[in-house]
């Protein structure tokens, strides 16, 4: 059986209904983190805390 995987969006995503937002989830029973765009929602990344955190401090201007 397939773990159901709770999304959560950006809270820099803007509104509750925005088309395209980042989605983040936590793999069950890993420290995988899962990263997808709500329009793309197939399309998922998955990435470590200390990954995605290198990540932020990149794309932050």
């Amino acid at each position: 059986m397939t773990p159901v995987v709770q999304w959560q969006k950006s809270s820099f995503s803007g509104p509750e209904d925005a088309p395209n937002c980042v989605e983040v989830a936590a793999r069950q029973g890993t420290r995988a983190l899962l990263l997808r765009e709500s329009d793309e929602p197939d399309s998922v990344i998955t990435a470590t805390g200390a990954g995605l955190a290198a990540l932020i401090r990149h794309l932050r201007p």
